[in-house]
């Protein structure tokens, strides 16, 4: 038998993650990521996936000439 995850990733439209425990509801603004495990897991994860910790519109205003 499969563990119940205890902890998710979310992301918000900025592209920032963050983990939280599975049972946490999701906060406005935030969605799921698509991984859920225990924690040491999930921070494998956000350090595979979150290559630029910048927010997505400081990336884009950096990216204007």
């Amino acid at each position: 038998m499969t563990p119940t995850p205890s902890h998710r990733v979310l992301v918000n439209d900025e592209e920032q993650y963050a983990i939280v425990p599975a049972h946490f509801p999701a906060p406005t603004g935030w969605r799921e990521a698509g991984h859920q495990s225990d924690a040491a897991s999930c921070e494998t994860w956000v350090d595979q996936h979150w290559e630029d910790i910048r927010p997505r519109g400081v990336r884009e205003a950096a990216d204007q000439p």
